[in-house]
């Protein structure tokens, strides 16, 4: 396998320094800039398979990079992990409703980085032979900005859960759209159709998320499970505040009152569901 190309935009010298020589070796090709539009320039240059970013930079903060990416044909589906001394939960927030994947405060431990590139890395590996087949069956067209294909709707209410509950295989069926309680789905343009705020472009870590609750409605999911399933963490690692920060910023996107949630659910004490029924909070 070749090495990952790693993108750190990072305006402190000796941080972005410390970052090279944690990932370096056979597994990572490591490529630095210092400040945001630098970063861009590189990145457009050559498309990388994860961006390390800053917040606070000159210029350009890491906000406006991350959302110049999502707006990128070539960068949207770039996995960008914030890197920053920004640590309140409304920094979090604003950079996942930027595009971000994860979010890491510093002064940070070199482990946990290197584990949470991995990680990432091993999630979008996964799932990026299901982009290159939806890439080829449009014959170029990028999925993400509305490919059109025969559309196919998947009910997940009332259908055999071991049938069709697993994602790999919702895939697999090549089913374009996916419908519970009211929202659709739409697994080629990364689209959410909500009953009330009408159509809802997603990032791919929120596609990620929402697509895999979808296809298992009224299960419960823990923290530790989505991190697991969804972020590809290894058991006890990774924070339960990055799923609920996630779930907290995608509710604010596609619930009518986030305050008062009836699609993505909380369970006390257990975690989050899709949920079928409108009277379940």
């Amino acid at each position: 396998m070749e090495p990952a190309n790693i993108l750190v935009i990072e305006d402190d010298y000796l941080v972005a320094r410390t970052i090279e020589r944690s990932l370096s070796g056979d597994e990572f090709h490591v490529l630095l800039a210092s400040r945001g539009d630098k970063g861009l320039h590189l990145a457009r240059q050559q498309p990388p398979d994860l961006v390390i970013l800053d917040i606070i930079m000159p210029d350009m903060d890491g906000y406006a990079v991350c959302r110049e990416m999502r707006r990128d044909v070539q960068l949207v589906n770039v996995p960008i992990l914030f890197l920053t001394a920004k640590v309140k939960v409304q920094d979090k927030i604003a950079g996942f409703l930027a595009g971000g994947d994860d979010y890491l405060c510093k002064p940070f431990n070199v482990n946990e980085l290197i584990m949470r590139v991995q990680a990432i890395l091993r999630r979008t590996r996964r799932l990026n032979p299901l982009a290159e087949e939806d890439y080829a069956e449009t014959g170029g067209e990028e999925p993400f900005y509305g490919a059109t294909a025969e559309s196919t709707v998947f009910s997940a209410e009332g259908a055999s859960r071991s049938a069709v509950f697993n994602g790999a295989s919702a895939r697999a069926r090549h089913v374009s759209q996916l419908e519970v309680g009211g929202f659709v789905l739409d697994t080629h343009t990364y689209e959410l159709q909500t009953p009330e705020r009408g159509k809802v472009r997603l990032t791919p870590l929120q596609f990620d998320l929402l697509y895999h609750l979808m296809t298992h409605p009224d299960e419960t999911f823990s923290p530790s499970r989505l991190l697991d399933e969804i972020w590809d963490y290894p058991s006890g690692r990774g924070s339960p505040d990055l799923v609920r920060v996630h779930i907290k910023t995608l509710r604010e996107r596609i619930e009518n009152d986030p305050q008062s949630p009836t699609f993505i659910c909380t369970v006390p004490g257990r975690g989050y569901m899709i949920s079928t029924h409108a009277d379940r909070v």
